[in-house]
């Protein structure tokens, strides 16, 4: 996937690490590195950028690989979507989904007086200065929130316990090399 493109508009991007909102000018030539989870994450001469997917046409010749669809969840409401809904998000560095990164703590699913689900989640970093969290709980909090019957999601980031490469399942570990 890595190729390098450019710019053809001014687009809206996340500094990464520190999660700076910045706007990357026409003309700058981009090194995609990963599209993983829908947003791209480019390597510029300024520094490694993540730019949502829904500003990714400002890369002048990207054309998004149509991958396999996600799983159509059918039915009645189930854990298991949302935990799928979790595996479609990624830090923008590791080409690991934050469900086998092991950075989803906890999830809480509770039956709203309407009938629909109300969501809570926390999750980690891999590490406490990141500022790309804000950036990665509300990409979560969006796929969850786009399930059917979710009335309410919320993602909150916690850091007890501390992160550790032990958290990584199997699967994540394989795609990293580390077995």
């Amino acid at each position: 996937m890595s190729q390098t493109y450019t710019l053809s508009q001014d687009c809206p991007a996340t500094l990464i690490p520190a999660g700076d909102k910045v706007t990357l000018t026409a003309g700058t030539e981009v090194f995609i590195t990963q599209t993983l989870g829908g947003n791209v994450t480019v390597r510029t001469d300024r520094g490694l950028f993540r730019i949502a997917k829904e500003n990714a046409g400002a890369i002048g010749g990207y054309v998004e690989k149509k991958s396999a669809p996600a799983p159509a969840f059918q039915g009645e409401f189930s854990e298991q979507a949302v935990w799928g809904a979790l595996k479609t998000c990624f830090d923008p560095e590791i080409p690991v989904n934050i469900v086998d990164l092991g950075l989803v703590y906890d999830l809480s699913i509770e039956k709203t007086p309407a009938g629909g689900h109300a969501i809570d989640a926390k999750m980690t970093l891999t590490a406490p200065g990141c500022g790309m969290g804000p950036v990665i709980a509300e990409d979560a909090r969006q796929k969850i929130a786009a399930l059917p019957t979710v009335e309410s999601a919320k993602v909150h980031i916690v850091w007890d316990p501390v992160w550790t490469p032990q958290m990584i399942s199997p699967e994540g570990r394989k795609i990293l090399g580390l077995e």
